[in-house]
């Protein structure tokens, strides 16, 4: 969105001045944020002397889902719980703790029984 200024040269002039900050209002804002995306980055670093006690660096992107998959970020569609495997994952889980547990009942009656010459 762009607004104009009228300009101080002539008075009887009606040029005017485009400016692309003016005048926008925040959905403006949210939707040039969502179709370029917008890059936070900084690190903090807690030091005592020469002695770094603490770094953290930070790193966050915004923008659409759309931008993000144009720019190769796509971790939520590999991601179980995001997707649809979370119910699969969680039945492989439980058939393999009920085969561990019927391996384990095997072993144990096994240890128990006597041997035979």
């Amino acid at each position: 969105m762009t607004t104009t200024m009228p300009t101080r040269s002539s008075p009887q002039s009606h040029r005017t001045i485009a400016t692309a900050t003016q005048g926008s209002t925040l959905a403006d804002v949210l939707e040039r944020v969502l179709d370029k995306g917008i890059v936070i980055a900084g690190d903090i670093s807690v030091s005592v002397g020469s002695t770094e006690l603490l770094s953290i660096r930070i790193r966050l992107l915004i923008s659409s889902v759309d931008k993000a998959k144009e720019i190769g970020i796509n971790w939520w569609e590999s991601d179980p719980y995001l997707s649809g495997q979370a119910q699969q994952l969680l039945q492989a889980n439980q058939q393999l703790q009920a085969r561990i547990e019927s391996l384990e009942t095997e072993l144990r009656a096994l240890r128990a029984a006597p041997e035979t010459p």
